[in-house]
C-alpha cells in the first residue's frame, strides 16, 4: 500500500481531518515504488520523512517484470536493487513524471544510462558505503580458496579424514606471493590493505589508466593486463562491467597466469568468461577459482563449475553484513529523497 505515516500524522496534529482531505494530502506528495523489501534503515528513513507516499514490494524475492511495469506508472520516483532492469521499456512505463532513480547497490550495469540520461532522470547510487564488507568477503573467499578449506570440511565430513599426509591438502600461502588487482578502486584498495599483514612481497594492478593517488596508499606497481596475469600469484577482479571489461577475463588471460595462481571475482560475473575459466580449472592451466558473482545469478546448480573441487562458489553475499546492508538502504532512501526535492545527492552517478 502507499504510506506516509508521518505525513497523516502531521496533518492530524494541524487540524481536524477528513478522509477525503487526508486523501489530497496524499495524493500530493511524490509517488515512489519500492521494488524490493530493503532493510530497515531505509524503509524507516522514507517512512518518517513525510516527504512521499510509497509503494513496496513487499519479498526477498525480485518483483516479477509484469507487476513491476505495472507499478511504475505515473511514479515520481523509483528506488531499486541490481535484480531489476531498467531500460527504455521500463522508462516509457513509467511516463514522465519519473524524476529519480535510486539504486541500493554500487553497480548500475543494470541500468541503461543513456535512457536515464536522455530523460534527464537523476541516478543515486551506493558506493564507499560497503568497501569494508566487501574487502573482508574478499579475503575470505581468497584464503577459503587457496587453502581448500571448503574441500578439506567436505573431506571431514565424509570419511576422508584419515590418517596425517604429508601433502594431503596443502594449498598456497600468501607469505612472499605476488597480489593482483584488475580495476583499482577503494575496493581494491582495502583489500590490498587488510592482505599486508600476511606479508605479501608485492601489489600490482591494472586499469584504464594508472590511479597514483590510489597506487600509493598500498605501494602498488602499474602494469600492463599481460604482466598482471603473468605476474600474480593471487588476481582479485575488482573492476566495474563496462562494455570493455566484459569478458575480458578469459582464455588469452587465464592462458598466460601461473598454474599456481588462484584467481578470485567479487566484482561482476560478466567480466569473466565462465567457459574459459572452467577449462582453465580443469586442466590444471591455474590452481583454482573463488567466486562471489557469476553469470547467471543464481548459477544453474547443475553448471559444470560446480563439479570442480578447486572452484569456491558463494551467492553474491560480499557486501551481505547487517551493518553495510542498512547503510545502503539508508543511503539510497537519502539519494531518493534528495533528488525528489531538487537538492544533490549525498551520492549521485553523474550521467
Amino acid at each position: 500500500m502507499w504510506c506516509s505515516r508521518t505525513a497523516l500524522g502531521r496533518l492530524q496534529r494541524i487540524a481536524p481531518c477528513t478522509v477525503t482531505g487526508h486523501h489530497r494530502a496524499m495524493s500530493a506528495l511524490p509517488k515512489v515504488y519500492v521494488t524490493r523489501r530493503i532493510p530497515p534503515d531505509g524503509l524507516d528513513i522514507l517512512r518518517k520523512s513525510g516527504q512521499v507516499q510509497f509503494e513496496l514490494w513487499d519479498s526477498d524475492d525480485p518483483v516479477p517484470r509484469v507487476e513491476l511495469l505495472n507499478k511504475v506508472k505515473g511514479c515520481d520516483g523509483i528506488l531499486c536493487v541490481l535484480t531489476e532492469k531498467i531500460d527504455a521499456q521500463l522508462l516509457d512505463v513509467a511516463g514522465p513524471n519519473l524524476k529519480v532513480l535510486s539504486t541500493m547497490s554500487v553497480g548500475y550495469d543494470h541500468l541503461s544510462l543513456e535512457e536515464l540520461k536522455k530523460r534527464g532522470i537523476r541516478v543515486g547510487y551506493t558506493p564507499e558505503v560497503l568497501t569494508d564488507a566487501v574487502a573482508e568477503l574478499t579475503v575470505a573467499l581468497l584464503l577459503a580458496t587457496s587453502r581448500r578449506l571448503i574441500e578439506a570440511t567436505h573431506e571431514a565430513k565424509t570419511g576422508g579424514w584419515g590418517t596425517w599426509r604429508t601433502m594431503w591438502l596443502c594449498g598456497h600461502e600468501l607469505a612472499n606471493s605476488t597480489v593482483g588487482i584488475l580495476g583499482l578502486g577503494r575496493i581494491g584498495v582495502a583489500i590490498a590493505e587488510r592482505l599486508k599483514p600476511f606479508k605479501v612481497k608485492k601489489f600490482i594492478y591494472t586499469d584504464v589508466e594508472p590511479r597514483t593517488e590510489l597506487a600509493n596508499m598500498i605501494n602498488a606497481e602499474y602494469v600492463s593486463l599481460d604482466e598482471l596475469a603473468k605476474q600474480s600469484d593471487f588476481l582479485a577482479i575488482c573492476c566495474a562491467l563496462t562494455p570493455e571489461t566484459h569478458g575480458i577475463c578469459n582464455w588469452n588471460l587465464f592462458s598466460k597466469m601461473k598454474k599456481n595462481a588462484i584467481f578470485i571475482n567479487t566484482s561482476r560475473g560478466g567480466v569473466v568468461n565462465q567457459e574459459d575459466l572452467y577449462e582453465a580449472l580443469s586442466t590444471g592451466l591455474i590452481a583454482g577459482a573463488g567466486l562471489d558473482v557469476t553469470t547467471p545469478e543464481p548459477l544453474p546448480t547443475h553448471h559444470p563449475l560446480y563439479t570442480l573441487k578447486n572452484c569456491v562458489i558463494l551467492p553474491h553475499i560480499a557486501s551481505a553484513s547487517y551493518t553495510t546492508r542498512n547503510a545502503m538502504s539508508a543511503l539510497a532512501a537519502n539519494n531518493l529523497l534528495a533528488g525528489l526535492r531538487g537538492e544533490a545527492m549525498p551520492k549521485e552517478l553523474k550521467l
